[in-house]
């Protein structure tokens, strides 16, 4: 992505109430948006499940599946990162969207998925920077700690370069899906 002004870049919203409004990528260390392309499939498997669901963008970055999610009729998000430069920028979008079904959270996810939580969740995003391979630990961790909604609904991204990560007992694989350098996994859980 280009450099532009003191942003690497932008995303766009693909689809929905906020559709082709801009997010602006804050300059941190790692951070790798989720393409157009690969966002457009995600979206496409899951919107039978999208409204009114309740969504947690793990390792949200740019906060773009989460505020795609919402934007295409998901109840409420809660954005998760750990860089303060990156939460600063994702409060900001959200001021600007006027979202309050939008949360916008800075913590270590896997502090956050082992500590004690009265949600749950329907829809869950893993998307770890690539050089950080610890999905497989996260989705223990989302079973483990009674996070999900029954029939709750992860998306695993990861590079192809990587093992991909093997499900917990009972989840039940929907989706799985290569675009260049990426892994895009759906599993239900059950």
């Amino acid at each position: 992505m280009a450099k532009t002004g003191k942003h690497k870049g932008y995303v766009r919203i693909i689809s929905g109430e906020w559709r082709s409004r801009r997010i602006p990528v804050a300059d941190v260390p790692g951070l790798r948006p989720t393409g157009d392309r690969v966002r457009e499939t995600l979206f496409n498997w899951l919107q039978t499940y999208l409204p009114g669901s309740r969504c947690l963008d793990l390792f949200a970055g740019t906060g773009i599946l989460g505020i795609e999610a919402v934007s295409r009729g998901a109840a409420s998000a809660v954005l998760l990162e750990k860089h303060h430069v990156a939460v600063a920028a994702m409060e900001k979008i959200v001021a600007s969207l006027e979202a309050a079904s939008i949360e916008v959270l800075q913590a270590n996810a896997l502090t956050y998925l082992g500590g004690a939580r009265e949600r749950k969740y329907d829809i869950v995003f893993i998307d770890p920077p690539f050089d950080v391979n610890i999905q497989e630990e996260v989705m223990n961790l989302l079973a483990e700690n009674e996070l999900l909604s029954a029939g709750a609904i992860v998306y695993v991204e990861s590079a192809v370069k990587q093992q991909p990560p093997e499900a917990p007992v009972g989840w039940q694989p929907l989706q799985n899906k290569t675009i260049g350098e990426v892994r895009s996994q759906l599993f239900r859980f059950t």
